[in-house]
């Protein structure tokens, strides 16, 4: 499967690249991608979702590190697209999260968008700038890196 020819990641397209699965998959869908350059990945928060019967049961409140664990993943959706290792064992590995701001709450019947801008790409380590909307409204915003380490 080409690089060029995806621009969109369904979830098993997904889980073809990622290892996560639930209940820590925390992405539905990866769409305009650009090898190599950005995506967008989508979240649809509902409140069936585990954390939110302990954050918070009377103001259920999607925790911060997950909506930066969402967008990590919606970059490692793209880089395994970006170096054409779909359906081989690719793992990615957390390396910073730098100048991190939470800006507005996220909660369930939102509809997370995680907008993914490579920085430094095409090895091992990778660099991206993150931003996670709700419409037009900022949720979180992120400068990460992380190493890739294929497996196989």
């Amino acid at each position: 499967m080409a690089a060029e020819a995806i621009t969109e990641a369904d979830l098993d397209l997904i889980q073809r690249i990622i290892p996560h699965r639930y209940p820590f998959l925390l992405i539905d869908k990866v769409v305009d991608i650009v090898p190599n350059k950005g995506c967008v990945g989508i979240k649809n928060v509902t409140i069936n979702e585990p954390h939110f019967t302990g954050h918070f049961p009377a103001k259920p409140i999607m925790p911060g590190v997950l909506v930066v664990e969402a967008m990590a993943q919606a970059a490692a959706v793209l880089v395994g697209i970006s170096m054409d290792v779909v359906g081989r064992d690719l793992l990615t590995y957390f390396l910073s999260i730098d100048a991190c701001r939470f800006r507005r709450m996220v909660v369930p019947g939102d509809r997370l968008e995680l907008h993914m801008t490579v920085k430094r790409g095409g090895g091992k380590i990778w660099k991206f700038d993150g931003r996670a909307m709700v419409g037009e409204q900022m949720c979180c915003e992120a400068e990460i890196a992380a190493m890739m380490d294929l497996r196989d």
